[in-house]
């Protein structure tokens, strides 16, 4: 698990417009990182318009934030119109990423095992450390609990 005060391992994958995105390119500000299952389910749907709800409140305190998932870059590109996310969506489609911030775990659904990510958002500081890690996260009340943890 990646601990309170580590760096934040760096990754370089693909965002929703198509452009390379690492997460050293946001050094300089906070960040909001989490990790989501999928696109356009119920719970996945709930945790990113609750961050954009809130984006006003995020971007006052300075922090930029980014949704990760193994969806494709076009699934990213779905959800944001239809929701009208104002933030990064990045597509790990070999779970590189959720692996780095041991996101990618086995599940147990309806009797049933298989890998997937656990839900998971890190607040990482201007200087790429993590000052937040919170797993498994639930997503009502969630993006007030990642405000909280910004000031």
């Amino acid at each position: 698990m990646i601990s309170e005060g580590n760096l934040a391992p760096d990754f370089t994958l693909e965002s929703d417009t198509g452009e390379t995105v690492s997460l050293t390119g946001f050094r300089g500000r906070p960040v909001v990182l989490f990790f989501y299952p999928r696109d356009d389910t119920p719970g996945c749907t709930k945790e990113a318009c609750a961050f954009r709800d809130a984006y006003a409140e995020f971007q006052e305190r300075g922090a930029a934030i980014v949704g990760v998932s193994p969806d494709s870059t076009d699934s990213h590109v779905r959800f944001k119109d239809k929701y009208s996310l104002p933030f990064v969506l990045l597509s790990d489609p070999e779970q590189k990423a959720a692996q780095a911030y041991d996101v990618w775990r086995e599940k147990t659904m309806y009797g049933r095992r298989r890998m997937g990510i656990l839900r998971s958002t890190f607040v990482i500081d201007a200087d790429g450390v993590v000052s937040r890690a919170m797993y498994g996260v639930k997503p009502d009340g969630h993006a007030d609990d990642v405000l909280a943890a910004l000031s």
